[in-house]
């Protein structure tokens, strides 16, 4: 527990620092791409201190200049530092909306472009969603958790739908990342942190623009059926050594 409290207080300080910085950097750079920089190196900062090494899979998946929606499925805390740190390219966050009422580190967020989304307001949910499509179609790629909430048994919870809205709305192909090992590092509802080993498997792209929002169901099953396989055929082989 005693390294446990050692590390969060190098996670405050880290993340206050950072923040600043992005806040900075942003009135230089409004694009936010600076911003998403700095946020980086906040996130290996993060990983660095709390002893966590990331394997990443399937990078030869990615297109360069072309914008996505990765969807990725949500086992703890440390899910956010370790996307923001190896996932190798300019994107944006679509997060929930208490994330932006952290001080500092909420306006640190909306100066790097990130964009909010409160679902207990519906209107302003799908100003937000809006907000994002034009965004992708600007050619600047989201990343969201699906389940909207970190999973409290290490289970895929049901999805929410506002991203597949927002994925038949604007053609943007799927990339379908799993995260896995997070879980095991920091669960939900837990404070201790512990050293591990992280893999991050990027997907194939699955094409959106095959679907429509009658038939996002389908969509949303399919998505969810590449989580379940992987994640499971990781179980296997841990289970296997």
């Amino acid at each position: 527990m005693a390294r446990t409290s050692i590390i969060i207080l190098g996670i405050i300080f880290v993340t206050a620092f950072m923040a600043v910085m992005a806040i900075l950097v942003s009135f230089v750079n409004a694009g936010g791409d600076t911003a998403h920089k700095v946020a980086r190196i906040w996130a290996k900062c993060i990983l660095r201190l709390s002893n966590i090494r990331v394997t990443v899979k399937g990078l030869s998946n990615l297109k360069p200049g072309r914008s996505y929606i990765y969807m990725a499925n949500h086992m703890s805390n440390f899910d956010i530092p370790v996307l923001q740190a190896f996932l190798p390219v300019q994107f944006r966050w679509l997060a929930k909306a208490e994330l932006y009422k952290i001080p500092v580190f909420g306006y640190a967020m909306k100066r790097a472009g990130y964009i909010s989304i409160d679902r207990s307001d519906r209107k302003s949910a799908i100003e937000s969603l809006n907000k994002a499509v034009k965004i992708i179609k600007d050619g600047v790629s989201v990343v969201i958790f699906p389940e909207g909430t970190r999973s409290r048994n290490h289970n895929i919870q049901p999805f929410k739908k506002g991203g597949f809205f927002l994925a038949v709305d604007s053609g943007a192909p799927i990339i379908p990342i799993i995260i896995h090992g997070t879980e095991r590092i920091m669960p939900k509802k837990q404070m201790l942190i512990k050293p591990g080993n992280v893999t991050l498997e990027i997907a194939k792209p699955i094409n959106s623009s095959d679907y429509t929002r009658k038939t996002k169901n389908d969509l949303m099953d399919k998505i969810r059926d590449i989580f379940l396989i992987s994640l499971e055929k990781n179980k296997k082989n841990r289970s296997l050594c």
